[in-house]
């Protein structure tokens, strides 16, 4: 029950890649004898110049959060894009733990892809996702040139606090509920001790609902290479969706993988 805060799953189509006149493709991988399912997004240059592993957030389905990856493939990302398990089309019931081992799978599945440079990847985890990534990363990053961590939270026990604070139902549960989350070993913060992998946090000053001062206190932790960019005015996830933001971010990717600028 505690865990389930964390997750707000459906399987409602928002929308399609036609209506970014992307192509796709519907795949599915296993994670831990469960199969996930996920979209293939190419991209839409002559050829790629790398391929970007995204991890959404906590809410909806993959469908909900592609206009937040739908600039990546004009760029010349390929996209891997997929459901953790309860969310979506994928099988499973939703946790905490299960999503850090979906991430680990989707990655083994993106580097197993034909025509993927596996010495070329991107991670971009948003909200949950980049906590997610995080702890995924210090497992493994093989082939990982870059992690785009944007409006994460550091630690769970934190943002359960900030997110019951306000509710009249969670607030009184909140003693009890704390001990039940994961470890402070296994806070995205406490990952970063052994990443190696360059990092790029990103946060919007208005995001009430993972306050900027969680990627703060990540990049603090974080070893360098590493960068910060805050969006003056942009409310949670909204960041990379304005285009002096996104390029930035093409920036360092370009950079990462060995591109031309």
């Amino acid at each position: 029950m505690i865990e389930n805060m964390f997750f707000y799953p459906d399987r409602v189509n928002y929308t399609r890649p036609e209506q970014f006149r992307l192509a796709f493709e519907d795949v599915t991988f296993d994670s831990g004898g469960l199969r996930l399912h996920g979209w293939w997004l190419p991209a839409t240059t002559p050829a790629a110049i790398g391929s970007v592993l995204h991890l959404h957030g906590n809410a909806a389905n993959i469908s909900n959060h592609l206009p937040l990856v739908a600039w990546l493939p004009p760029a010349g990302f390929n996209v891997l894009m997929f459901d953790y398990r309860g969310f979506g089309k994928s099988e499973g019931k939703p946790s905490l733990a299960g999503t850090v081992a979906d991430a680990a799978a989707a990655l083994a599945a993106l580097r197993g892809r034909q025509g993927v440079d596996r010495k070329r990847l991107v991670v971009f985890g948003q909200s949950l996702g980049g906590a997610t990534g995080l702890r995924m990363l210090a497992r493994d990053s093989a082939g990982v040139r870059l992690a785009i961590i944007d409006s994460a939270f550091d630690r769970y026990r934190t943002i359960a606090r900030e997110a019951a604070v306000d509710s009249v139902i969670l607030a009184p549960l909140l003693p009890l509920a704390l001990p039940l989350l994961p470890p402070e070993t296994d806070d995205p913060i406490a990952a970063l001790a052994t990443i190696r992998v360059p990092l790029l946090f990103v946060h919007g000053t208005l995001d009430h609902v993972v306050r900027h001062a969680h990627s703060e206190r990540l990049h603090a932790a974080a070893s360098a290479p590493k960068l910060l960019l805050l969006a003056p005015g942009a409310v949670h996830m909204e960041a990379l969706l304005r285009p002096d933001l996104q390029a930035q971010a093409l920036q360092q990717m370009r950079a990462a993988v060995g591109a031309p600028a």
